[in-house]
C-alpha cells in the first residue's frame, strides 16, 4: 500500500510513511470491509461516513507539516485512522466527531493500539476546540462549503489548515493566515463526505 499508493504519488515525509507502514488499517474498518482495507480507495465505516483513501490520509498529513512538537486539531474523527496517523507524527492530537457512535468506536480502537496522545470530543467540529488552541496544524476530513472562521482563528502563526472545499466539485486546499489575510492554495481535486 505505502509503496504503490503513497510513495509512488510523491509523498516523501518519513514520519508519515513510517506511520502508514506501522498502523494496521484493517482494524479501523468494519469486519465486512477488512479484505479491502488496504485498497486504493475510501471505504464505508457506517453512519454515512467513510475512511479516506490511504493516499489522501498521507497527503493531508504531509501537507499539514506535522512534526513531533506539533499540537494538531482534527475535525472528523470518523474511525480514528487519520487520528492515529497524526498521533504517530505529532505531540498531541485533539479530535472532534459529530457522530457519538463513531467517536466511541474510534476511542476503543485507539486505546487497543496504545495511542495515548489523543483527546476526543463529540460535537460540531466547525467550531474547533478553542480552549486547546492555538494549533500547529488543523485537518478537516469532510468537505466544507467555505473555511469555518473558528478554525482559522485557532491556527497558530505559520500553521496550516488542510481542508476539502466544495459541494459537487471539491478540491483539497491548504489555508494559511498571515499579515495580508487568509491565503488558500488548491492542491488536488478530491471527493469527501460533506461537513455537518
Amino acid at each position: 500500500m505505502v509503496e504503490n499508493q503513497i510513495v509512488a504519488r510523491g509523498v516523501v515525509d518519513p514520519a508519515v510513511l513510517d506511520a502508514m507502514r506501522s498502523l494496521p488499517r484493517h482494524l479501523f474498518v468494519p469486519e465486512e470491509e477488512r479484505v479491502r482495507a488496504y485498497d486504493d480507495g475510501p471505504l464505508s465505516i457506517g453512519r454515512g461516513q467513510t475512511i479516506s483513501q490511504p493516499y489522501i490520509v498521507a497527503l493531508m498529513t504531509e501537507l499539514a507539516r506535522v512534526n513531533p512538537a506539533s499540537r494538531v486539531l482534527e475535525v472528523g474523527t470518523g474511525c480514528g485512522y487519520q487520528t492515529a496517523v497524526l498521533a504517530a507524527c505529532a505531540r498531541e492530537v485533539w479530535t472532534i466527531e459529530l457522530e457519538a457512535e463513531l467517536s466511541a468506536t474510534a476511542a476503543r480502537t485507539l486505546a487497543a493500539l496504545g495511542v495515548a496522545n489523543v483527546h476526543q470530543r463529540v460535537g460540531d467540529g466547525s467550531l474547533g476546540w478553542p480552549e486547546a488552541a492555538p494549533f500547529d496544524g488543523i485537518l478537516v476530513t469532510a468537505a466544507a462549503v467555505d473555511v469555518p472562521p473558528a478554525l482559522v482563528d485557532q491556527l497558530a502563526a505559520g500553521a496550516r489548515l488542510v481542508i476539502p472545499l466544495g459541494t459537487s466539485s471539491q478540491s483539497l486546499f491548504v489555508v494559511t493566515r498571515g499579515p495580508e489575510g487568509i491565503r488558500r492554495v488548491p492542491v488536488i481535486p478530491v471527493r469527501f463526505v460533506p461537513l455537518r
